[in-house]
Order: C-alpha cells, then sequence, then structure tokens
C-alpha cells in the first residue's frame, strides 16, 4: 500500500536518479560547437595576436575574459558605419570578429565543447555621432554565438558608439565566457 511517507521516499529516490544521472546526459546532448560552425561552412582563423601590451585572454576561475577583438584575418572591414560603410558591413565585420574570438577561446580552453555559456559581449562601433543603429551592427556577433552554441550562446550585451576605433576597425568586441573546469 502506497502511503504519504513511501510516496516521499520514492519521490526522493527518483529525484536523486534524475540529478546523478542529467548532467552527464544533457553535457553528451549539447551540440558540439565545432561540428555546428562546420555546417554553418565557418573554420576559425589562427588566434588573435594582440598589438600591444596585453593578453587575447585570461582565465579567472571558471571565467575566460577575451580582451578586445576585431577580426583576425585580412582583409579587414575598416572605417565608420554610417558614413563610409553600411550596416550590413558592420554586422559581417561583427560576425568576422565572432569568429576571432572562438578563435583566441578555443586557444585558451582547448575545446569549445567545454564552453559553458557566453556571459556577456560588449561591442563597440565605429560610427558616426548621429549614427543609432549599434545593436544592429552587434547583431553579427549575437547571432553567430547562438547559431553555434545554442542556449548557451545567449548573453548579456551592450553595443555603444566610437569615434574611433584602433587601426580604423569597424568593430571592436569583448566578452566573458563561462567555462567548465
Amino acid at each position: 500500500m502506497l502511503t504519504f511517507s513511501n510516496v516521499g521516499k520514492v519521490s526522493l529516490a527518483i529525484i536523486a536518479s534524475v540529478l546523478t544521472w542529467a548532467p552527464a546526459t544533457f553535457a553528451n546532448e549539447l551540440p558540439d560547437p565545432e561540428d555546428r560552425l562546420r555546417e554553418l561552412g565557418l573554420t576559425l582563423p589562427a588566434p588573435y595576436v594582440p598589438f600591444a601590451n596585453y593578453v587575447a585572454a585570461r582565465r579567472v576561475g571558471n571565467l575566460i575574459f577575451l580582451g578586445g577583438h576585431s577580426e583576425c584575418e585580412e582583409p579587414y572591414i575598416t572605417g565608420k558605419i554610417d558614413s563610409e560603410r553600411t550596416v550590413a558591413e558592420g554586422y559581417t565585420a561583427a560576425r568576422l570578429t565572432a569568429l576571432c574570438l572562438l578563435a583566441s577561446l578555443k586557444a585558451e580552453i582547448g575545446d569549445l565543447k567545454k564552453v559553458v555559456k557566453i556571459v556577456k559581449v560588449y561591442g563597440m562601433v565605429n560610427a558616426t555621432e548621429e549614427f543609432t543603429e549599434h545593436s544592429k551592427v552587434i547583431n553579427g556577433c549575437s547571432d553567430l554565438l547562438v547559431e553555434v552554441f545554442g542556449e548557451r550562446g545567449r548573453h548579456a550585451r551592450a553595443a555603444v558608439g566610437m569615434a574611433s576605433l584602433p587601426l580604423g576597425f569597424a568593430v571592436e568586441i569583448e566578452m566573458i565566457v563561462e567555462v567548465a573546469d
């Protein structure tokens, strides 16, 4: 006969078994980010090499802080969005910058499957003073991260305009990523 106390014990046993089973099972069900990149027809460039006195990535606990990146490979998309470049060209620059960020991330952690989630993206757009569509430009990065990581790629974000960026880049992006041990 089932009593309340028996139901409670059975429920606790089921919950305990699910909790011990779930992390391993769900981890195996997560898409491999590098498979997703191949499916999208994308390859990671060589990792970013800083051109000043800083590092491309710094790990603090389970967080990876990626310094300001632009594209990793020439020809770079340079110039001001709104006067010299279109929003679509800025979107492409942000997408290429996301690939560069992922290349630096992989160099730092060894395997993109270790990504637990993309925490934050800080996107800077080299734009005219009148420009107001910064979000549409940085969507190039955000869209790629979600395409590659699914829900793990959704993140908090800022998209801001700048009077200029190093070397005239159209876009510069920083990123914070949580990774597994």
